[in-house]
């Protein structure tokens, strides 16, 4: 059984909103939408779950009524790190997979709705054969690495070099066992806590169009690339 957990703690502070940004509207209906949309349409076609904060899940709720979106998915109430908010949507699917030797796990940002449904399924795939697979694009910018006292810096190889993107996909053996261990200020995604418990990564190419919601611009920027409005 495959499944997908979409996390989305966005309170909107950084877009300059009044509402958190998984619900702001990109081409008439919420971003969080489109994001679940892309996840049912893949071939792999996950059981969903939403994580969000407990007090927005009445107006999910209204905008689900508002907008007639009868998509299946269950909604789990967030925790005060993502790190909380994965393990809160880990339980939901412990609840559901008998089996979890046979259980894929799809960790997805809420505010990414222009992934493609080629690029989650070919993310499950590769996660069936090595256990752990995770979008990221290589970096076209020049790059340079600071010292640990942050005296010096020095020129790194950019091909060396990738940008993490979501989905991150994994055995559900592997995920949960990650999960596992205490919050550590190097998990600023999914596949540093795999990493840490000692599993390898392995990159699958993601796109550029897979922006992430995160301010006014990239808004903008994802009406552009999806063909709506400005």
């Amino acid at each position: 059984m495959n499944y997908a957990i979409i996390v989305g703690g966005g309170v909107g502070v950084r877009m300059g909103a009044n509402i958190p940004k998984q619900f702001l509207l990109l081409n008439g209906i919420p971003i969080m939408m489109h994001t679940i949309r892309a996840f049912y349409g893949s071939k792999h076609s996950p059981q969903i779950v939403i994580v969000i904060p407990q007090d927005q899940h009445d107006y999910w709720s209204e905008c689900c009524e508002k907008h007639t979106f009868d998509i299946p998915h269950v909604v789990v109430g967030g925790g005060k790190s993502r790190f909380e908010s994965v393990k809160n949507g880990l339980a939901a699917v412990q609840d559901r997979c008998v089996d979890l030797s046979r259980c894929l796990i799809a960790i997805h940002d809420a505010v990414r709705p222009l992934i493609a449904p080629d690029l989650i399924d070919a993310t499950f795939e590769q996660a069936a054969l090595t256990g752990a697979a995770a979008l990221a694009i290589r970096s076209t910018d020049s790059v340079r690495l600071e010292s640990a006292n942050g005296l010096k810096n020095n020129a790194y190889p950019r091909q060396r070099v990738y940008l993490m993107q979501t989905p991150q996909t994994f055995k559900g053996p592997v995920l949960f066992e990650s999960y596992k261990q205490d919050p550590d200020p190097i998990f600023t995604d999914d596949a540093s806590v795999v990493e840490k418990k000692g599993y390898p990564i392995t990159i699958v190419n993601g796109d550029a169009r897979n922006v992430k919601i995160t301010f006014p611009e990239d808004l903008r920027i994802a009406a552009i690339l999806s063909g709506a409005d400005v």
